[in-house]
This record gives structure tokens, C-alpha cells and sequence, in this order.
């Protein structure tokens, strides 16, 4: 990679580069759900981040870091009553439950999430949001690792469809598709 391409500013709220910044098409959502991202240290800074977009869209939504050396956050958020954890597999949520009033959305790579869920019991012990694997054409950069791995945005956008209504989640998932166009056309995240 050129040094001058590597030295493209970025967008502060997005971590897009600037030409490629999304902050005036980020949708405003209101969810009756708080979304609590448990954001891994390592995507903090990756321009391919999609964690920070769909936090900066969901109105009742909170991020804490995972993993940094220096940092800790309050586990007590995670045994909050109500709380679920969406995740791939697992066990799930009886189909009786009622609805969760927070749903623990990991950012992070599927090795990182699996991780995260390994060394953290608060994760282990909560009813989880399973979703279908995404449907064929979905938009994305890369291929994931995992059969059921889409990107935080794009789980999210599912997520809110499930518990909330599609009306409410189509924003987040033109906003996803967008991001993914913008990306494409460039062909570049640098």
C-alpha cells in the first residue's frame, strides 16, 4: 500500500475515509431493545469496523471495549434482567420467553466473539438471539469465516428486524447495503 494512501484522513465519528464517510446517511432508530455492543479492542481502530456505524444509529444503544489492557467496564450490564446475547449457535431462548429488553451484540471477529464467549461467564449464561443464516445476495466486502457471519451492521439490522419489525430495520439495512456500495465502488477501505 502506498504511504499516501495509507495517510488518507478519516472521517472521526465513521473511521471511514473521509471520501468514502457515511455520518450525513446514518439513520436516527428508536428500539423499544437496547442494543449493548461489547466491542473487542481490536476493531477499534478498523476502518471496516461496522460496530461504531451501528451504534451511531440506534438511539438506545451503548458501547464498551473488550480487552483493552488498562480498561474494565461494569459486568453487572451483562446480567441485567432481560439481557440475551445474539449469537450464532447456543442455546436459545425458550419460545415462550418474552422479548429481551438488551440484546449483547458482540463486535469482533468470529474467532475473537467465540473467544469473548469462552472466557467470559456473564456471556455463557444468557439466552441467545439466533438468526438464520443470511440469504443468498446479502452485500458484502469478504466472505465470512463462519456460515452464519455477517457483519455486526448487517446482524444488527436482522436483529432489530426480528425483535422490532422489518419497518424499523430497513434504515440500518440500506444503511449497511450503502456502506458496502460506496466500498466496492473504490474498491479500497484505505
Amino acid at each position: 500500500m502506498s504511504s499516501r494512501a495509507s495517510q488518507r484522513p478519516r472521517c472521526f465519528r465513521c473511521n471511514l475515509p473521509a471520501h468514502l464517510c457515511l455520518c450525513a446517511e446514518i439513520p436516527r432508530v428508536e428500539t423499544r431493545t437496547r442494543f449493548l455492543l461489547l466491542q473487542h479492542v481490536m476493531e477499534i481502530a478498523k476502518k471496516s469496523n461496522t460496530g461504531r456505524v451501528a451504534a451511531l444509529a440506534l438511539a438506545n444503544s451503548k458501547v464498551i471495549t473488550h480487552g483493552a489492557p488498562s480498561g474494565s467496564y461494569d459486568l453487572e450490564l451483562l446480567a441485567e434482567p432481560g439481557t440475551w446475547l445474539l449469537f450464532p449457535d447456543g442455546p436459545t431462548a425458550p419460545p415462550d420467553a418474552p422479548a429481551p429488553r438488551q440484546l449483547v451484540v458482540l463486535d469482533a471477529s468470529w474467532s475473537q466473539a467465540r473467544r469473548m464467549t469462552q472466557r467470559l461467564p456473564a456471556l455463557r449464561m444468557l439466552p441467545r438471539l439466533v438468526l438464520p443464516p443470511p440469504e443468498a445476495g446479502l452485500l458484502r466486502l469478504r466472505e465470512p469465516s463462519h456460515p452464519a457471519g455477517m457483519s455486526t451492521l448487517d446482524a444488527v439490522a436482522r436483529a432489530v428486524a426480528a425483535l422490532e419489525g422489518p419497518e424499523v430495520a430497513v434504515p440500518l439495512a440500506r444503511l449497511a447495503a450503502l456502506r458496502v456500495q460506496r466500498i466496492a465502488e473504490c474498491g479500497t477501505l484505505s
